[in-house]
C-alpha cells in the first residue's frame, strides 16, 4: 500500500517536473515510466546472473554487456547528480530506445524522448523510485495508479481516465474467468485491463498455479490496442507494474482497415470505454464495419473524390466513431463472447439509419442483457454527457427476450466538477452515496430462476422491460423510454383559506406599521 510519505514525495517530484518546464502529465509519467523500466531492466540481469551462476553455465543475451556495467541502475543511482545525468541522458537513453525485443514496452521505446531538465531532479526521481521495494506488486502497482491519477486532475488534450471505480463495476459484472481472453480496443491507460488483473487474481488464484494457466495469464490472456503512442507506453508499463510480464498492448488504429489483419471473433470479454466525441472519416474505416452500419462502403468512399464547382474536394462522409467501435467489438468477440461498454446516450435513443443498425444487431441479432443508466456528473470535470453501459453477448442468433434497465443515481464521488468522494477510505458507503454494490447484487439475479427483477415496477431503480417493448418504440434503449414517474399528490387548502391567511399577514403587518409611526 502505498504511504502518505511517498505520495508527499511523489507530489514533490510532479512539481519539480512543472516547475522545471515539463507541464504535460502524460511526459512527466512517461519520464518516470522509462526509469522504472530501466531499474526493471537491472533487476531482471541481476536475478539472470544468480541462476547462471547457481547452475554455474554462462549467462547468455545479457542486456548489459560486461564493457556497459556504469549504464546499470545499481550503478549510477548512488552517482553524483551531474555524473548520473550524463550517464542517463547519453548512455542510459540511447541503449534502451535500441531494445526492441525486450518486451510489448521496449517495442513503444524507439521514438521516447528523455526530458528531465535538470541533474537535482534527476536524483530526486531516482531517489524516490529506489526507495520503493519492487518486489512488493501492490506498491509498485499503487504508485504507478497514484501518478495516473494525476492524469485524471490535469485532464490535459482530452486524455483523462475511465474513473476506477466505473472500472472495478464493470468488471466486477462481468467476471473474468481465468480462460478468457480479454481487449480493450483503445485501451489508454489499461485500466480495465488491470482490474481484469486484479479480479483474476482476486478469485482464481488456485487456478494460477497451474502452469499452463499462468502462462496465459502473463502472455495471451490481455491485449490492449491504442493510437496514441504516450498512452500505449504508460499502458504497457502499468502492466507490466502490476505484475503481467509480457503484456501484450499494441499500436492500432483499431477502426483502421487492416485487410487480412483485421481482428475478427479473437475474443472472449472485451471491456471498453471508447472515445465518443469525435467522427471518422468513410475512407479509413474498415468496410464491414460501415456494412454493420447500414452503409454502402463503395458509393460512399466514391464520393470522397467529388469535387464541388469551383474544383475543390468535397468533404467525404463520416461516421460516428461510438458506432464504429460498437460494430468493431461485434466483430472481435468470439461466438458466446460478452461485452461491457460505456457509450454516450445518444446511441441509445439516436435516429439515425446507423444508430437504429446497431441497436438492430445487437438487439436483434446477439443476446443484449443490460442497460445501466451512468449519472451525468461521473466524467466531470472533463465531459458531462450522459452516458451508459451496455452488456452484451454475442450469439449471431439473438437471444434478446427481456433487458435490464438500471437507473444509476450515485457512484461514491459527488457529481459536480470537484468529484469529491461521499465518504470516507473503509468506510462502506450508504445506497444513497453509491449504487455500486446493488448494481452488481441486481445484476447476478438475472441468472437466477425465477428472477427476482422481473417482479420489480418500473417505478423502481431497476426493472425489465421485454423485447416487445422495446421494439414497439423503434429499437430505443433510453431508460426514460420505460421509466415510470409517480408523482407523489399535494393537497392544498381551498382559495379561501389562503385568502383569509393572507388577510391576517397584511394586518399584522399593519398594526406593525403603526407601531413604528408612533415611536417616530
Amino acid at each position: 500500500m502505498l504511504t502518505g510519505k511517498i505520495r508527499n514525495q511523489v507530489d514533490q517530484v510532479w512539481e519539480m517536473f512543472w516547475t522545471g518546464g515539463v507541464a504535460n502529465p502524460i511526459s512527466v509519467i512517461e519520464q518516470i515510466s522509462y526509469l522504472l523500466f530501466i531499474r526493471r531492466l537491472d533487476e531482471l540481469q541481476r536475478t539472470a546472473e544468480l541462476k547462471a551462476k547457481t547452475i554455474g553455465e554462462p549467462l547468455i543475451n545479457p542486456t548489459f554487456a560486461a564493457d556497459e556495467q556504469e549504464l546499470r541502475w545499481s550503478y549510477f543511482k548512488d552517482k553524483d547528480p551531474d555524473a548520473m545525468l550524463d550517464i542517463v541522458q547519453n548512455k542510459v537513453f540511447p541503449k534502451i530506445k535500441t531494445l526492441q525485443s525486450q518486451g510489448s514496452f521496449a517495442e513503444h521505446m524507439k521514438d521516447a524522448i528523455f526530458m528531465i531538465p535538470s541533474a537535482k531532479l534527476l536524483d530526486q526521481v531516482v531517489q524516490l523510485l529506489n526507495g520503493i521495494d519492487m518486489s512488493d506488486k501492490d506498491t509498485k502497482g499503487d504508485l504507478y495508479e497514484y501518478l495516473l491519477s494525476k492524469l485524471q486532475q490535469s485532464g490535459v488534450n482530452g486524455q483523462f481516465r475511465t474513473p476506477r471505480n466505473i472500472i472495478s463495476m464493470m468488471v466486477e459484472l462481468m467476471q473474468p474467468k481465468i480462460n478468457d481472453t480479454i481487449c480493450d480496443p483503445a485501451s489508454g491507460t489499461c485500466g480495465f485491463l488491470m482490474a481484469s488483473v486484479d479480479y483474476v487474481n482476486q478469485h482464481h488464484a488456485k487456478e494460477l498455479s497451474q502452469a499452463k494457466n499462468r502462462q496465459h495469464f502473463n502472455s495471451t490472456m490481455f491485449s490492449g490496442f491504442d493510437f496514441d503512442r504516450h498512452m500505449l507506453r504508460i499502458g504497457a508499463m502499468n502492466m507490466l507494474l502490476h505484475g503481467i510480464e509480457n503484456p501484450t498492448v499494441h499500436y492500432r488504429d483499431s477502426l483502421q482497415d487492416h485487410g487480412s489483419d483485421n481482428i475478427s471473433e479473437a475474443y472472449s470479454l472485451i471491456l471498453a470505454n471508447p472515445p465518443f466525441k469525435g467522427s471518422v472519416d468513410f475512407d479509413i474505416v474498415a468496410d464491414d464495419l460501415l456494412r454493420a452500419l447500414g452503409k454502402n462502403p463503395k458509393a460512399a468512399k466514391t464520393k470522397k473524390s467529388d469535387t464541388d464547382d469551383e474544383g475543390g474536394k468535397v468533404k467525404g462522409p463520416t461516421e460516428k466513431s461510438e458506432l464504429l467501435f460498437l460494430a468493431l467489438i461485434l466483430r472481435m468477440l468470439k461466438a458466446g463472447g460478452r461485452t461491457a461498454v460505456i457509450v454516450p446516450d445518444g446511441v441509445l435513443f439516436g435516429s439515425t439509419k446507423s444508430h437504429l443498425a446497431i441497436r438492430k444487431q445487437i438487439i436483434d441479432k446477439q443476446k443484449l442483457e443490460a442497460v445501466i443508466s451512468l449519472p451525468s456528473g461521473v466524467f466531470k470535470p472533463y465531459a458531462g454527457v450522459s452516458t451508459a453501459i451496455l452488456i452484451f453477448t454475442k450469439t449471431n442468433s439473438g437471444g434478446t427476450d427481456w433487458v435490464w434497465f438500471y437507473d444509476m443515481l450515485a457512484d461514491g464521488y459527488s457529481l459536480d466538477d470537484k468529484r469529491t468522494p461521499l465518504f470516507k477510505e473503509g468506510e462502506t458507503p450508504t445506497h444513497e452515496q453509491s449504487n455500486i454494490a446493488d448494481i452488481i447484487r441486481r445484476f447476478a439475479y438475472l441468472s437466477e430462476s425465477p428472477n427476482p427483477e422481473l417482479l420489480r415496477k418500473r417505478t423502481e431503480q431497476s426493472f425489465m422491460v421485454p423485447l416487445s417493448d422495446i421494439v414497439a418504440q423503434n429499437y430505443d434503449l433510453s431508460l426514460n423510454r420505460y421509466k415510470e414517474t409517480v408523482y407523489a399528490e399535494v393537497q392544498y387548502d381551498a382559495p379561501k383559506v389562503i385568502l383569509q391567511r393572507i388577510k391576517v399577514l397584511q394586518e399584522k403587518m399593519a398594526e406593525g406599521i403603526a407601531e413604528l409611526e408612533d415611536l417616530l
